[in-house]
């Protein structure tokens, strides 16, 4: 097993944890694995993340502003943001509305 497939195994624990309804970013991602500078590494895991065999939930990680940048690695136009408003996020040109609230920080709540 590469180094990479490690990390890609790490991010995708962490992002299985996100709470429904909640969303947090690449940066968050990377940060809490102790590789604060690894944020595309993070992105390029949720990129591959519709391959593992126990579903990751990709469309609630987004960048640092609340924008959806990963939402053209989804499966039709609006997917992306269809998912996160199926759990009551609400979504207005590809931001996330009321993101400091929805913002889920890995290093606050895991221990």
């Amino acid at each position: 097993m590469k180094e990479t497939d490690n990390f890609f195994e790490k991010v995708y624990d962490v992002a299985r944890l996100i709470p429904f309804g909640r969303v947090t970013s690449y940066g968050a991602i990377a940060t809490y694995l102790g590789a604060a500078r690894s944020a595309r590494m993070v992105g390029w895991a949720m990129n591959n993340s519709h391959h593992q065999k126990k579903p990751v939930p990709a469309h609630r990680v987004v960048n640092r502003k609340g924008l959806l940048t990963g939402k053209h690695h989804f499966e039709g136009t609006n997917l992306m943001q269809q998912l996160l408003e199926n759990e009551g996020v609400v979504v207005v040109d590809n931001q996330i509305q009321n993101f400091e609230a929805l913002f889920w920080n890995p290093l606050n709540e895991l221990y």
